[in-house]
């Protein structure tokens, strides 16, 4: 049960940054001076002068490493437990459309663990350049990296994995934390999992999706 709560409570806190993540991206319609504003304002000034200029990202950093190693290893450990568990073969329909469910959910999350090794390599230590240098501004890489076709294509279909992996981790993590308590509640919390998914992926996208239109240069 700890394990259960540990992947609910990282995967929700995993949640809670990718949807500042998103609401920073849409920074970029205001323009090259605002979206490189707030870059540079999360990298030096976040809690200044609580914590010395450039601190805070390393700490905010070590925190999500810990939540996805954490996260990570629970779903390591709860899988090993389920294979282990199965005595047999023939399962009920339910059984089987939960494993199918789960196995979307493993596969999912390494589809996701890949892609985001590639955007830190990406964006975050510039070593896999898409179109920019190495040092361009964070502007200058947004728009270069996804006016390549090819880019955001890819990035459409590792932001789908990262919002069905959220879809049933919301539903799941809420429900492991004692939230689906009724019928009621169940559909309350499975339409909340779709609305968070659904806003996630437009937000995520729209960005990309406009730079490789034109509507952002």
């Amino acid at each position: 049960m700890i394990l259960k709560v540990v992947m609910a409570l990282t995967g929700l806190v995993m949640v809670g940054f990718l949807l500042m993540h998103m609401y920073g991206n849409l920074k970029a319609f205001l323009g090259a001076d605002s979206f490189n504003h707030y870059a540079e304002w999360l990298k030096s000034d976040v809690l200044y002068p609580l914590v010395p200029h450039g601190v805070f990202i390393w700490i905010f950093r070590l925190v999500m490493l810990a939540a996805i190693v954490a996260h990570m290893y629970a779903a390591a450990v709860l899988t090993g437990r389920a294979h282990a568990s199965r005595s047999t073969k023939y399962v009920t329909t339910k059984r089987l459309a939960q494993t199918y469910a789960a196995r979307t959910m493993r596969w999912g999350g390494v589809i996701i663990a890949l892609g985001l090794v590639f955007h830190i390599l990406q964006f975050t230590a510039q070593v896999a350049t898409t179109g920019f240098r190495a040092g361009d501004s964070p502007y200058d890489m947004v728009i270069a990296a996804f006016s390549m076709w090819w880019v955001t294509l890819a990035y459409a279909v590792w932001v789908a994995a990262v919002c069905l992996h959220v879809r049933h981790g919301v539903w799941s993590a809420l429900t492991t934390l004692g939230a689906n308590t009724s019928a009621r509640a169940k559909s309350f919390l499975d339409g909340l999992a779709w609305v968070i998914a659904i806003v996630l992926y437009v937000g995520f996208m729209i960005m990309p999706l406009a730079v490789q239109f034109g509507w952002i240069n």
